[in-house]
């Protein structure tokens, strides 16, 4: 199957398009919950958030009071090139000058980052196309919507190892390709692309001239081998590549919004234009936050401490139930509910017995032309609570289902 035959033209159906969560609240709101609610719907993390956070805006609260540079300021990209430096095996280390950007998190990054990419490739053979899974973090549909892309779907299932078939898109896709979106770790599967993976693609974006904008911020939650980063195979200059980070899942600060693009110096610039008239600055005293977040592994490791805890639950618990197997990174779980049912009735059934509310695994992918959607069936739970509240999520979720 080739991309070009496997994406819907145009974007999918206008009710495919919107949020899952706004498409969630809808489903359930005729509905009351069977037990106490326990919500494993949305990744928002809920760990406590690390003891440093709150002496260190007490002591830069005077700068709430200027307005900061869109670049971000010299210390925090310094950080955060001294962050990935020690963290990921990079050709050289970034230059903090000219290839780090603060971002208000990864989520406004990645949305603006199609049109800098349609910017920085210029003009296509054809109706210029971004790339990305499916199912997939729905801003990346936005940002190509927003670049006057086509929006093209690879469909991510167990068969192709939870991640884009490279070798499934057509030349005349990829020669009108500006972008290619990839998360790894994935949401909602939480598989991990293995530096082959990444030169593979690195040689497609050589070729055919497109940037690859790698979405990492699930990089620092896993339970065995540490992910790799898009930068590490980006070759000396990082051409074409763009790595996205966040604080949110790696730091439990989800609300500070504070993360950074990272990469490509050409591409940082043309970004950076844009963000200064269309985004707006990251508060000072975040950054400051920010600084000792990316100094300081020790909460970092209690966090995927307290996350291994939460899926020796659900090996415990789930078993070898509903093809669960234990993600490679990441924090959600990936359950195949399709023999008890379609996936919304499968949730609306755990919401009104259970009181658990996840997410259907349809409502987080498109359909395909031939109708697939890969995410049906499919149902993904967010271990963000913590282990007692988790526990008893996950045995409501196998008494009601079986």
């Amino acid at each position: 199957m080739t991309a070009s035959s496997s994406a819907p033209q145009g974007g999918g159906s206008s009710d495919s398009a919107r949020s899952p969560f706004v498409r969630l609240n809808e489903l359930l709101a005729p509905h009351q919950p069977g037990k106490p609610l326990i919500s494993l719907a949305v990744g928002e993390p809920q760990h406590p958030v690390p003891d440093f956070v709150g002496p260190v805006l007490a002591k830069h609260i005077a700068d709430f009071g200027r307005y900061p540079m869109n670049q971000g300021t010299e210390p925090f990209r310094a950080a955060a090139s001294a962050w990935l430096s020690s963290r990921f095996k990079l050709p050289r280390p970034l230059d903090p000058k000219t290839e780090i950007l603060v971002l208000n998190g990864s989520r406004e990054g990645l949305f603006l980052a199609a049109i800098a990419a349609a910017r920085y490739v210029g003009p296509r053979p054809g109706k210029p196309a971004i790339l990305m899974p499916n199912p997939f973090y729905p801003v990346y549909g936005a940002g190509a919507s927003a670049a006057a892309c086509e929006q093209i779907y690879l469909p991510t299932t167990s068969e192709n190892g939870f991640l884009p078939d490279l070798d499934a898109i057509d030349e005349a896709t990829l020669a009108r390709t500006v972008a290619f979106y990839l998360a790894s770790p994935a949401n909602p599967q939480g598989s991990v692309a293995k530096p082959d993976y990444f030169r593979r693609l690195k040689r497609l974006a050589d070729r055919h001239g497109f940037v690859i904008l790698s979405d990492e911020c699930y990089s620092e939650i896993y339970t065995r081998e540490a992910p790799g980063s898009a930068l590490e195979c980006a070759g000396p200059d990082f051409t074409r590549v763009v790595a996205f980070q966040s604080l949110s899942k790696r730091s439990n600060l989800p609300g500070m919004r504070v993360g950074f693009a990272a990469g490509d110096k050409r591409f940082i610039g043309m970004f950076l234009e844009l963000r200064n008239i269309a985004a707006p600055q990251v508060p000072v005293p975040l950054q400051h936050v920010a600084i000792a977040a990316y100094g300081d592994e020790a909460h970092v490791e209690e966090n995927r401490r307290l996350y291994r805890t939460k899926f020796d639950l659900a090996d415990q618990i789930i078993g070898n139930r509903y093809g669960y197997r234990r993600p490679d990174a990441g924090f959600c779980v990936w359950l195949n509910t399709s023999d008890i049912g379609d996936d919304v009735s499968v949730c609306l059934k755990l919401f009104k017995e259970a009181g658990v509310r996840v997410v259907p695994g349809s409502f987080l992918a498109r359909p395909q032309p031939d109708g697939f959607n890969p995410g049906a069936g499919y149902i993904r739970l967010a271990l963000v609570q913590d282990g007692e509240t988790t526990a008893q999520a996950l045995h409501r979720l196998v008494e009601t289902l079986g």
